[in-house]
């Protein structure tokens, strides 16, 4: 493989991982105000591929978060118990915004980069042809 095809490996792996992490973001959104609801998340790592002898970003298993879900007090909730508390939902939309505009900074970037690389093998067929 060349360098312009391992920039173009790279790049596309970066976008495909933050298109990931988006999607658990816009699902954390959306459930942000149902009941038990534990917030996702995701990690990148640096994956070889033995074949190419490539370094890849990948995503590792999606985590929940582990901490105590807040209580909510509304004694005309179907799932609320004697006392009128539920459990309510981990998620928090100020940090769920932050991930998600952090998300699509990076696929940005990894997109220019591979539009860049694209230019370069462009660039470089065009003095071949000269």
């Amino acid at each position: 493989m060349t360098d312009l095809s391992h920039s173009f490996s790279l790049a596309a792996s970066g976008m495909e991982a933050q298109a990931r992490r988006l999607r658990h973001v816009s699902e954390n959104i959306a459930n942000a105000d149902t009941p038990g609801y534990r917030r996702k998340t995701v990690e990148f790592r640096a994956e070889m591929d033995r074949a190419s002898g490539l370094s890849r970003v990948s995503t590792g298993p999606v985590r929940l978060d582990r901490r105590e879900l807040p209580l909510v007090h509304d004694p005309s909730h179907p799932l609320a118990d004697a006392q009128g508390y539920y459990e309510g939902s981990s998620v928090d939309l100020m940090i769920e915004m932050a991930d998600a505009r952090e998300a699509a900074r990076s696929y940005e970037a990894n997109l220019r980069m591979f539009d860049q690389t694209r230019q370069m093998a462009q660039g470089l067929l065009d003095l071949l042809r000269r």
